[in-house]
């Protein structure tokens, strides 16, 4: 299927490793032009070197923190025409409810809802203007279930989705479209990492936590493992391109099911 993206401009946020990192590079496969984002200057040019190397695709990069609006604002002003935004910067810890302290809970809302949220506002009146566009929430199957294990992170993807909703209403009759994607366990470095840290102290395999994890942290998952971050950016890609105009206000599944409900 040709996904009609050339000469479309995407910006990614968190992109420069895991679920963020494949989304950027499955849009500029497909021919966007891609703009991708991290913290640091070095994580960013490596990311946009091997993008390059692996699309041969027209790619650039934004360093900044964009749960700050001052590197929010100074992104819009280097990068004021985007057609797609894909809003997937976000943070995630297991905490105990008892420890997480105010500052986490405003962390948390910072980073994973409120970068989104500024830079929908921002990059929202021009889609309108221009009648089209696409704002995509990367949330989580954490939104509807949330886990105990950490409940502000949960808080955080049940927000995008309420949010991608809301802003999804104002888009009637436009050929602008607002949705959230709700990836389910995914094999992001993030989770990589956790997996290989749990599995040395236990003195486990990376494959016995894996399997471990699915029996008794998510029985209800029919994948069985970890999806990979290109199965998330593959979805992500068609929800981004022209030929989903008529998905709008959706929250879209990718979670291996997860989520035991047929709605």
């Amino acid at each position: 299927m040709d996904l009609q993206l050339s000469k479309k401009i995407a910006l990614v946020t968190g992109s420069t490793a895991g679920i963020g990192n494949a989304i950027a590079a499955s849009l500029a496969r497909e021919g966007a032009s891609v703009i991708v984002n991290g913290r640091t200057q070095p994580a960013v040019d490596a990311a946009v070197e091997t993008i390059r190397a692996q699309t041969g695709g027209d790619v650039k990069g934004f360093a900044g923190d964009l749960s700050l609006a001052a590197a929010a604002e100074d992104l819009v002003r280097r990068h004021p025409a985007v057609d797609i935004l894909v809003n997937n910067l976000g943070i995630f810890e297991v905490r105990a409810f008892q420890d997480i302290s105010d500052a986490d809970w405003q962390r948390f809302f910072d980073v994973n809802v409120l970068s989104g949220a500024r830079l929908a506002r921002l990059y929202f009146p021009r889609m309108l203007e221009r009648n089209w566009g696409r704002i995509i929430f990367i949330s989580s199957e954490s939104g509807y279930q949330i886990p105990a294990e950490m409940i502000h992170y949960g808080m955080t993807k049940a927000a995008q989705i309420a949010v991608a909703r809301g802003l999804a209403e104002l888009t009637a009759g436009s050929g602008v479209t607002v949705n959230s994607v709700l990836p389910g366990p995914t094999r992001s470095r993030g989770v990589g990492d956790f997996v290989t840290e749990m599995a040395a102290a236990a003195g486990q395999t990376a494959l016995q936590v894996e399997q471990d994890f699915f029996r008794t942290a998510r029985p209800t998952s029919l994948l069985k493992r970890f999806a990979t971050p290109e199965e998330v950016a593959a979805l992500v890609s068609y929800v981004a391109s022209p030929v989903s105009s008529a998905t709008n206000g959706a929250a879209l599944r990718v979670d291996g099911g997860v989520i035991k409900t047929a709605y």
